[in-house]
């Protein structure tokens, strides 16, 4: 059975794309801690982060440190890594810009239209 990350990548299930190569992707976390929490995957569906090949975990943090320099560039805000592991079995580093409210576990109501507004700043090209 396929996680909901390989459904997103896939098309089955809609995401707000960020970014996507051919090894990676990278979409808002819809149940964001800040505005802007984006989470970026491999495409290929491994569960723990330090079980994905060589190759794949080099593209995943490239993808990572490249979104994360854009982030920071658009939003103004550090940009925090987390990769926390247990929520969806595939592999996932979260990248949340960082303000005084943040806390582990918050969420952020945020609209559809906000959500747009959020990924058309966001994407990356």
């Amino acid at each position: 059975m396929s996680s909901v990350f390989t459904k997103i990548i896939n098309g089955e299930i809609p995401c707000y794309k960020i970014y996507e190569d051919d090894k990676t992707f990278a979409f808002l976390d819809i149940h964001p801690e800040t505005p802007g929490h984006t989470l970026v995957v491999p495409k290929k569906e491994i569960d723990r982060i330090y079980d994905l090949p060589e190759e794949d975990y080099n593209a995943l943090m490239s993808t990572v440190k490249k979104l994360s320099t854009h982030m920071e560039k658009i939003t103004g805000k550090r940009t925090l890594w987390k990769v926390v592991g247990t929520d969806v079995p595939h592999a996932h580093v979260h990248l949340e810009p960082l303000d005084e409210t943040w806390y582990h576990g918050r969420e952020v109501k945020t609209s559809p239209e906000e959500f747009e507004k959020i990924c058309a700043k966001l994407q990356y090209h």
